[in-house]
């Protein structure tokens, strides 16, 4: 897979589970625990995509 794939699929992973958090945020008594691992994972996305951003550009 080249680069740019990976990255809009990275991308697409976040953007899934923005909405995810999202949806499980605005639920009655939506699960704090799974609300933080989704977020984690979101974030671990986030560091991904930039990391491979920057790296394309040096």
């Amino acid at each position: 897979m080249s680069l740019e794939g990976h990255l809009a699929e990275l991308t697409e992973k976040h953007r899934i589970l923005d909405e995810r958090i999202n949806t499980e945020a605005a639920r009655p008594g939506s699960d704090d625990a799974t609300l933080r691992r989704m977020k984690q994972e979101k974030l671990k996305l986030k560091e991904e995509i930039e990391r491979l951003k920057h790296e394309t550009r040096h």
